[in-house]
């Protein structure tokens, strides 16, 4: 037994030796462990984790023409929550969603941009509500959710109509999927992108945490648009203003501490989650959901933070596919560079709706099948190896010296 002590002492350096560099593997990749689960209504996820939505952009690299966008857009602006509680002119504030059941009956709809809408039926309840009230003369925004389905179902400009509705555009998601519009398309929103995963909702808040991106609108728009957006509405060429589907952030260093509980959730999400033009508007004005329970006073304190606080991300990196939402998990920040800018043209050859994405268009489009070494796993796999090396050496050196084996049971006598 005197041998058998002297040896397994060496047995567990050698190990630990081992699995030194899998702790350190880990620990020195923080951000790669599971992302949070997505935001949900209705029993359904508001898409995937994965989805550029639901990605956290804080370690993404500042965009090389970040000062240029944020002076089109103002950088003496102030932030604006376009939502709250109560009544404007007669209507919420802010755009409201329903959940539908399952069973709901699909009724007709019928869209004035019917070559780029999702044709119907849509399972849009008779009270569902419109943004800005049943008088309203703005966006008319209509948000279905259905559950069970989990299919998300929006219109724009929805007009009660007979027994369904009229509509300028609509389209139908499934939020389970990654899937985005046919290039040049556009949706309930001039982006071609979904609404309701970018409002503000108080359950969220609520909850203590805004996990997504967040909808705001400009008031100029480039002609051009940017992944994840799929179509632009505007024929403002300057390459300083802002394209569809471009991404912001609040600056990290900004000091949130002096705000309510509510804003500093909204603006943490800012930070980590950033948000998203959309839609042709008001600069800076973010979209939530209309809630009895919002303080409006409280809300517009937001207004001390100025869009100077703001700084344009390079998201290329954390793009799979082009025609997908779905995203790379991010581990560091890399350094920006112009080579790398996220930005949008047309070209004046370029067909409307199919601007020239001149860095995005770049990348390779095999990056999505791109493989990567699993080193923890593998050092892993190795130290297992290295225990099975050392145990049957200490078997095989109690055979030959007939010392009682640490794997062998044996009987007192």
């Amino acid at each position: 037994m005197s041998e058998l002590r002297r040896i397994l002492p060496a047995c567990a350096l050698i190990l630990m030796a081992l699995l030194a560099p899998l702790s350190i593997a880990v620990s020195a990749h923080p951000h790669a462990s599971a992302r949070p689960a997505s935001p949900t209504i209705g029993g359904c996820p508001v898409f995937p984790s994965d989805n550029v939505w639901n990605a956290d952009i804080s370690a993404l690299p500042v965009d090389a023409r970040s000062a240029s966008y944020i002076a089109s857009i103002g950088g003496g602006g102030r932030l604006h929550p376009d939502f709250g509680s109560g009544l404007y002119n007669g209507g919420p504030i802010g755009i409201p969603y329903i959940v539908a059941p399952s069973s709901q009956a699909a009724v007709p709809i019928s869209f004035n941009y019917a070559d780029e809408s999702d044709p119907g039926p849509y399972p849009i309840p008779p009270n569902a509500p419109i943004e800005g009230g049943a008088q309203s003369g703005g966006d008319r925004h209509v948000l279905v959710v259905q559950s069970g389905t989990c299919k998300l179902y929006e219109m724009f400009a929805a007009y009660p109509q007979g027994s369904g509705w009229r509509a300028g555009s609509g389209a139908v998601w499934n939020l389970r999927s990654n899937a985005l519009r046919p290039r040049g398309w556009t949706s309930a929103d001039a982006a071609g992108l979904p609404v309701l995963p970018g409002l503000v909702r108080y359950d969220e808040v609520a909850a203590g945490a805004i996990n997504h991106a967040i909808r705001f609108t400009v008031s100029h728009t480039q002609r051009a648009y940017i992944w994840p957006a799929r179509h632009l509405a505007s024929s403002v060429t300057d390459p300083s203003a802002p394209p569809m589907g471009l991404r912001l952030r609040l600056k990290a260093n900004v000091d949130i501490s002096r705000f309510s509980p509510t804003n500093r959730i909204i603006l943490t999400a800012l930070k980590r989650y950033g948000m998203i033009v959309a839609d042709n508007g008001s600069n800076w004005f973010l979209s939530g959901a209309p809630d009895d329970r919002w303080s409006n006073d409280d809300l517009h304190a937001l207004g001390a933070i100025p869009g100077s606080d703001f700084e344009v991300v390079n998201t290329s990196s954390m793009m799979v596919n082009q025609d997908s939402g779905q995203t790379r998990l991010q581990s560091a920040a890399p350094t920006a560079t112009a080579a790398a800018t996220a930005s949008a043209t047309t070209s004046a050859s370029a067909t409307p709706g199919t601007p020239t994405l001149t860095a995005q268009g770049a990348r390779k489009q095999d990056q999505n099948t791109r493989s990567t070494t699993n080193w923890p796993l593998m050092l892993a796999v190795m130290a297992l190896a290295g225990v099975g090396l050392i145990g049957g050496g200490i078997w095989l050196r109690a055979r030959r010296h007939r010392i009682p084996s640490p794997f062998r049971r044996h009987s007192r006598r």
